[in-house]
């Protein structure tokens, strides 16, 4: 199993909004790391919800309910992605936190803060989880 991390402004589309609407389609990325990103995940993998520009912090963990397809945004090369809400973080764990955690050195985020969808290992998966004090 894959881990990822996707990027949302909170005043756009919120995590709280994702538990409301019970699923979201992930559309409207034009990143094409982004987009590969997008159709590398895979039915059932778990997904970090990070809120960026305003909080900046992982705030809860959704789910992949459908792989990839086209974006029903655009008629170019992009894809989408379903995503369910599975929990949210107990504690946000924010930027300035992660900068701090020597086992997220390598987190994408890090290395590459505009990018809105990420890859990250299951130790970062697990590392967050654990700093936001959250359990699956």
């Amino acid at each position: 199993m894959a881990y990822w991390l996707i990027k949302s402004e909170p005043d756009k589309y919120p995590f709280e909004q994702l538990v409301k609407d019970k699923k979201a389609v992930w559309d409207g990325v034009r990143n094409f790391t982004a987009r590969n990103n997008l159709r590398e995940m895979k039915e059932g993998e778990l997904v970090l919800f990070y809120h960026s520009n305003e909080g900046k912090a992982a705030v809860g963990v959704a789910r992949v309910l459908r792989e990839h397809y086209q974006d029903p945004t655009t008629d170019g090369d992009f894809s989408a992605v379903d995503f369910a809400p599975v929990k949210v973080l107990a504690e946000p764990v924010t930027l300035e936190q992660m900068r701090a955690m020597p086992k997220l050195a390598n987190l994408k985020i890090l290395k590459q803060g505009r990018l809105s969808v990420s890859p990250v290992t299951k130790v970062e998966f697990d590392t967050i989880l654990a700093a936001g004090k959250t359990k699956l």
